[in-house]
């Protein structure tokens, strides 16, 4: 029935817009938009209309306007509530245009997960429409049969049973703070599915709050592997580094990148960049930047063009910024690049970590330490060979006097043997996981192309672990030296490279296609052993590694030559490389490296 207002009755329907207008602006509703309203907007539209509801009563109890009831101040906010609300969630429906959110559908989602980064995912796809959300995945009984936000909830159990019923195409582990062991044992019951395996990121990218179908990852290289890092000790990392000047050779290379951000974060007083490539060094020194003004860090990076093979450059820079710790990781490592270029990776491999262990003694460095290889061990090619040599170097300078060395740095050294201040030491280690070359970024390249993966041969084994593991090992290893150490790291299980193939193909939701058959994906190919290619690589030379305090550290008692006698080698050595007479480059290799055996 139609009502027209009197008397004192238009006071009160004036002074519904008068409060109500006010109220709702300071709660934000009028700068929501619609498109994207959801729980929060709800909330905010609630507490607004029952402050609104608060005030419009307390005046109605307060004035007793004639022929205007009290229960006017609790009907009409609860009809103002339903009101607005349902105009709201009408405009969002309006405005999201659900038939467009159909035809953008990509795929099938499951999400692993049912807690609050799961449910914002779920948020996240309800408004992009990318995916279509079939349903959570969790391990708690509780939650198992319930529903989410209209998504049921499933066990792990009956997962092959709704990828298939349901024809999933994509499951996301939306497990920020799972454990390393719980992620592995995951993915390796959801392998064998049909399905593409992604990962949101960890909860430190999260805190933004935000979470788009952009923050999807591939899964990490560590759950591609199943290797847990150990945490690394805070007192090995820091003791040589905080307050230190520190210099990393080959500083805009994969190591030697991964290196500069861990010792950065030690706060050392200056970090001495030194690159040969000047892309390199501009992005590392771009990129430290930006973490030091991100984690209001105060060290002074000092980027350092430069070749490790320029003597003279590398002991003015050593003169002048006086460091404290060298991280020598500038080094030629591609195997069948430096077997057609042996000349070249013998001058940089060998002649380079002599230029900078010499500069370092001259001008009384602490510590050095030397980024090696477990290709130095019983090499079938030169860049192992070269390594074991830079090895040979630094074990033969660790002695208590350090030799005088000639104007051309190698033969006999001239002039009285000078105290040695500086304690040299390597580590040693295998492949690095998605560093350049690394075999994990070619398969993904492949895979995006549709295959075929490429793979040596089909008992091809490697040892991995991942830059920022390796680099925090590094770094601790170097703080436990003592003088001409080989440490070795713990490297876990070997992984056969046809393995990671296989697995890398099923849990991007693909099948291998089997030699011959006409079925599946993508299909593996063995190319066959590239030049200077070994089977299996090793991390000892002798036997019974010592151990140290740190779990993933070992300490290796290798052989080694005295400087007497390896200083005319090194000169014959220089000079073949010089000229690039390969066969006396292998020859000197061969007398020098032992278990050398040029493929």
């Amino acid at each position: 029935m139609l009502h027209w207002p009197s008397g004192a009755q238009w006071v009160a329907y004036a002074l519904a817009p008068v409060l109500a207008i006010p109220i709702f602006i300071r709660f934000g509703l009028y700068r929501a938009i619609f498109r994207y309203t959801g729980l929060a907007a709800l909330v905010a539209t609630a507490q607004a209309v029952a402050v609104y509801g608060v005030l419009l009563f307390s005046l109605l109890l307060w004035q007793r306007w004639p022929g205007v009831p009290r229960t006017m101040g609790l009907l009409q906010p609860l009809i103002f509530l339903v009101m607005v609300g349902t105009s709201r969630a009408l405009a969002r429906f309006w405005l999201s245009d659900p038939g467009r959110l159909a035809r953008c559908v990509e795929g099938r989602l499951l999400i692993y997960g049912a807690g609050s980064a799961g449910v914002q995912t779920a948020t996240a796809i309800g408004i992009t429409g990318q995916y279509k959300l079939v349903g959570f995945i969790d391990d708690d009984a509780s939650k198992i049969r319930r529903s989410i936000n209209g998504a049921p909830v499933f066990g792990p159990a009956d997962v092959a049973q709704i990828v298939a019923r349901h024809e999933v195409t994509d499951i996301l582990l939306a497990l920020p703070s799972a454990t390393r062991e719980r992620r592995n044992r995951i993915i390796e019951n959801l392998r064998g599915l049909p399905v593409h395996i992604r990962t949101l990121p960890a909860w430190a990218d999260l805190a933004s709050g935000r979470v788009t179908v952009r923050d999807f990852h591939e899964l990490d290289v560590e759950d591609l592997l199943g290797r847990t890092p150990v945490a690394p000790d805070g007192y090995l990392l820091a003791r040589d580094l905080t307050d230190k000047v520190v210099l990393v050779t080959g500083a805009g290379g994969s190591i030697g990148s991964e290196l500069c951000r861990q010792i950065v974060l030690q706060r050392p007083r200056q970090l001495l960049l030194l690159e040969h490539s000047e892309f390199a060094l501009y992005a590392i020194h771009q990129e430290l930047q930006a973490l030091c003004a991100a984690g209001e860090l105060k060290t002074e990076l000092v980027p350092l063009l430069g070749s490790v093979r320029n003597y003279p450059r590398l002991s003015a820079l050593c003169k002048r910024y006086r460091p404290a710790m060298v991280y020598h990781a500038a080094a030629y490592k591609h195997v069948p690049m430096v077997e057609s270029n042996a000349g070249e990776g013998v001058a940089n491999n060998v002649s380079g970590t002599l230029n900078m262990a010499r500069a370092a003694l001259e001008n009384s460095v602490a510590r050095f330490v030397l980024i090696s290889t477990d290709k130095a061990v019983r090499p079938t090619n030169v860049m192992g060979a070269s390594k074991r040599i830079a090895e040979l170097v630094l074990q033969a300078l660790a002695g208590d006097r350090a030799p005088a060395f000639s104007d051309r740095g190698t033969g006999t050294a001239v002039g009285a043997p000078q105290a040695n201040q500086t304690c040299f030491t390597m580590v040693r280690f295998g492949n690095v996981l998605d560093s350049s070359g690394s075999v994990v970024p070619l398969f993904r390249r492949q895979l995006a192309d549709g295959g075929p993966l490429t793979v040596t041969h089909a008992e091809v084994t490697r040892y991995f672990m991942t830059i920022a593991e390796a680099a925090q090992l590094v770094l601790q290893a170097g703080a436990m030296a003592v003088g001409g150490d080989v440490f070795v790291l713990d490297m876990g299980a070997p992984v056969k490279i046809l393995d990671l193939a296989r697995r890398m193909i099923e849990l991007s939701g693909l099948t291998v296609r089997e030699e011959g058959a006409d079925t599946g994906d993508i299909a593996i190919r063995i190319t066959g052993l590239r030049p200077g290619e070994k089977l299996y690589e090793e991390l000892l030379i002798g036997d019974n590694p010592e151990a140290t305090t740190h779990p993933r550290i070992m300490k290796a008692h290798e052989p080694s030559l005295p400087w007497a006698q390896l200083a005319p080698e090194l000169q014959a050595l220089g000079e073949a490389a010089q000229a690039n007479d390969v066969p006396a480059i292998k020859a000197l290799l061969k007398r020098l490296v032992q278990g050398y055996q040029p493929g």
